[in-house]
């Protein structure tokens, strides 16, 4: 048999927020992956290393966790008033597919450092020290993210003192903006109602707050499934009939919402909705060792990505919590205290963070205008990803 020896694709590994992926460049990919399809598929599968039955992706950069199985692809913007399209793709770590139903709010914060350092940005806007505001149409939820990238002696500033629980190491603050953050049409809770009653066969009936903002999010109480709100990763990741339970009510959960029409097709759409459990202020420790007192936080949350306990919280999330938060009468208001706010710091696996939103009320409908969060993001390494030739 004849093998033909690997292609490099340009790429660069980020870190932004608590995830990292590989980032490309649209017209640096092979013509064939330059569209959607199955060729596309195919390249972003292998780059990672999936489907991987072992579950490590050793052979592929992904880092057999939902944080670290990441692709995003960037290119010019097609919307005249933008400045780049981020495509991004969540990849399966055992199964052949590649998730394009949502976004990462996470690496949402390395677009815009990506688009300087890649030419997107004109140099004009481009200040000798200040701050760049990079204006980024989501094309998987076509809806649009400013980031307010630092930038010293011309450069995208990278390192910083801003502290982030979840990454070791400080870095330089990026405050990103997720305008109108309502998921589809402005439809921010798709049932019409604050709390549902959502019936899962076998399992019981939760009170849930369904919530499109950010990403696709059920909420229910920690306690109706018999959960603190304090638990980390190895509470429920090493508890197979606990994942299993998530997964069921995420399903239900999704067809309430109308995603899909049919539990069966949640297995095909992992990366929404996400599921998350809440519970009031309590003190505990977290994964790090540091201990988070009960006064330091409004409210817990521990949200599944991927089927697995999420090691702090994925970006979009945060977005659903802060809009939860923020409208009284959810169950994330509720275990809040109940009151007004255009803030909420929560308690996670791996410390707090602070989150804001702006939310406002025409008759009898919610709406949320702007999330606002602060994360970082920094460039771990440059240069070519090499895929087998017969990949695609």
């Amino acid at each position: 048999m004849s093998y033909q020896p690997q292609i490099k694709v340009p790429a660069t590994y980020m870190r932004g927020g608590t995830s990292k992926g590989v980032f490309f460049l649209k017209d640096e990919l092979p013509e064939a992956a330059q569209q959607p399809g199955e060729a596309r598929d195919k390249l972003l599968l292998r780059v990672i290393g999936s489907p991987d039955p072992y579950e490590k992706q050793i052979d592929g950069m992904g880092g057999a966790t939902s944080s670290t199985s990441k692709t995003v692809i960037i290119s010019k913007s097609e919307q005249s008033d933008h400045d780049v399209d981020y495509l991004f793709g969540q990849v399966s770590i055992d199964k052949p597919f590649v998730d394009w139903s949502g976004n990462c709010g996470n690496l949402s914060a390395a677009v815009g450092p990506f688009a300087i350092n890649n030419g997107l940005i004109p140099a004009e806007r481009i200040p000798e020290n200040g701050i760049v505001e990079v204006k980024i149409w989501q094309a998987n939820i076509t809806k649009t993210i400013i980031a307010h990238v630092p930038i010293k002696n011309g450069q995208v500033q990278e390192m910083g003192d801003f502290e982030l629980d979840g990454v070791t190491f400080p870095a330089a603050e990026v405050r990103v903006d997720f305008v109108a953050p309502a998921d589809g049409e402005g439809a921010l809770f798709p049932t019409g109602n604050l709390i549902d009653q959502l019936d899962v066969p076998d399992i019981g009936t939760f009170e849930a707050t369904m919530i499109n903002a950010g990403i696709p999010t059920v909420f229910i109480k920690a306690e109706s499934l018999g959960y603190t709100g304090t638990e980390l990763q190895a509470d429920i990741n090493n508890d197979k009939k606990a994942l299993e339970t998530f997964e069921t009510i995420r399903a239900y959960g999704a067809v309430k919402m109308g995603l899909i029409e049919n539990i069966t097709e949640a297995a095909n759409r992992q990366h929404t909705p996400k599921i998350a459990i809440v519970a009031g202020p309590k003190t505990y420790t977290a994964s790090s060792g540091k201990v988070v007192e009960a006064d330091s936080v409004d409210v817990l949350i521990r949200a599944l990505s991927m089927g697995k306990l999420h090691h702090a919280m994925m970006g979009t999330a945060a977005v659903a919590i802060s809009a939860a938060a923020a409208i009284p009468g959810t169950l994330v208001n509720i275990a809040a205290g109940g009151k007004e706010r255009n803030s909420v710091t929560f308690g996670h696996p791996s410390g707090t963070l602070k989150v804001g939103a702006e939310a406002s009320k025409v008759g009898e409908q919610w709406s949320i205008d702007k999330a606002i969060m602060s994360r970082s993001a920094r460039i771990i390494m440059q240069g070519w990803v090499h895929v087998p030739a017969e990949t695609f």
